[in-house]
């Protein structure tokens, strides 16, 4: 086996050396509680005060708008919990949102709220109009994806935010995936809360952030002294100053599909019966969700790892189910076609000596694969 490659940088991306540089201090003599009145704890403080402004430059945002959580599916919670906080009982979302936002409007829906699941097209796309009529007086919030975590699809932020403007619904955004790889400006757009994870753009795994407009009331999940009064518990001061770095150092090289484009375009053209999942052109310039005819993704995996490639059959939330894809059965795949999905996601730390590497182990792997399965009936779909 060669060098490990890694394609499952929607799962979770490493800790690049900057950031790990940035975050060490505050692991060692920098130990304070940023809440202390004391020169350590007044230094801690400061750090987050630094961190705060370089992740609101990424967001586009006023730092005072942010608030520091453990992760992502934190600030979706508190996001959703926070919209749901008056009387209104209706909650529009969408039928391929992460599972922190299903399992949550689950919940909700056993405790009476009434949930309303718009579905989506082929291509992953929500239709706007639809979107526009599922709104009502007595909807409390609107949360949507921006970017899948599984085909990478991009939904129409600005035409979103414009549709929920006209009511007076609350509009969660989970950015989650996007943030980091692709531009935003969250000032004057029209979103009253957006999630984010850390460890998506090269930060440690717990630490996020919330963003909440500054016009938009808010309830606290988590109650306490920190973070303003919006979020209590001690802040993970360490991992905030690198999710601060990992933001400054995402403004500073945003991502190109270049290696996505030159991945996917030779897969297409030496697997036969291989085709892409989702938009094309409106997706995140790192990620490429295909199927193979007649092949297991499972097995695919397997092999995969055995040869050094890392990479996914979706979302990270539910590897080993057992289930197709709920995102792709959502776009209408069948679901042998489901179950025969990889997802292969970059990032910039990606080389193209490991793209022309991957590029020569995938048609293999799929190819053996085949072979083995020959003397069964194979998996056919359209």
């Amino acid at each position: 086996m060669g060098p490990l490659i890694y394609l499952d940088n929607n799962a979770t991306t490493p800790v690049v050396p900057e950031v790990l540089g940035a975050m060490e201090p505050w692991l060692r003599g920098g130990f304070g509680n940023p809440s202390s009145g004391y020169r350590l704890g007044r230094a801690a403080a400061a750090a987050i005060d630094t961190a705060r402004s370089q992740v609101a430059a990424l967001a586009g945002c006023q730092s005072e708008e942010l608030v520091f959580t453990s992760c992502g599916t934190e600030s979706i919670t508190t996001a959703i919990q926070s919209a749901v906080a008056s009387q209104k009982r209706h909650i529009v979302t969408s039928a391929v949102e992460h599972s922190a936002t299903l399992r949550l409007c689950e919940d909700l829906g056993a405790m009476g709220f009434e949930i309303t699941r718009l579905p989506v097209d082929a291509s992953g796309h929500l239709d706007l109009d639809e979107l526009n009529a599922a709104i009502r007086p007595e909807t409390a919030l609107v949360s949507l994806l921006w970017a899948n975590n599984e085909t990478g699809v991009l939904w129409p932020l600005e035409k979103i935010a414009d549709i929920v403007q006209k009511t007076k619904a609350i509009l969660h955004i989970d950015a989650v995936q996007a943030f980091g790889k692709i531009p935003l400006r969250l000032e004057g757009l029209g979103v009253h809360f957006m999630s984010f994870s850390g460890h998506k753009l090269h930060a440690p795994k717990g630490v996020g952030a919330l963003y909440i407009n500054r016009r938009v009331p808010f309830t606290p999940f988590l109650r306490g002294t920190q973070e303003n009064g919006r979020r209590g518990g001690t802040q993970n001061v360490a991992s905030i100053v690198a999710f601060g770095k990992a933001a400054e150092i995402a403004a500073a090289h945003p991502l190109e599909p270049t290696l996505r484009d030159r991945l996917e375009t030779s897969l297409l053209a030496s697997i036969p019966g291989c085709s892409v999942n989702g938009d094309r052109a409106n997706r995140l310039p790192n990620t490429i969700n295909l199927s193979f005819e007649g092949v297991e993704s499972e097995a695919a995996l397997i092999l995969l790892d055995e040869r050094g490639v890392c990479c996914s059959a979706g979302s990270s939330c539910a590897t080993g189910s057992g289930k197709p894809s709920h995102v792709l059965k959502a776009m209408g795949l069948t679901d042998a076609r489901a179950k025969s999905s990889l997802r292969l996601s970059l990032s910039r730390l990606t080389t193209p000596e490991e793209i022309t590497r991957t590029a020569e182990i995938l048609p293999a792997v799929i190819e053996k694969l085949r072979a083995v399965s020959l003397a069964d009936s194979p998996v056919a779909f359209s």
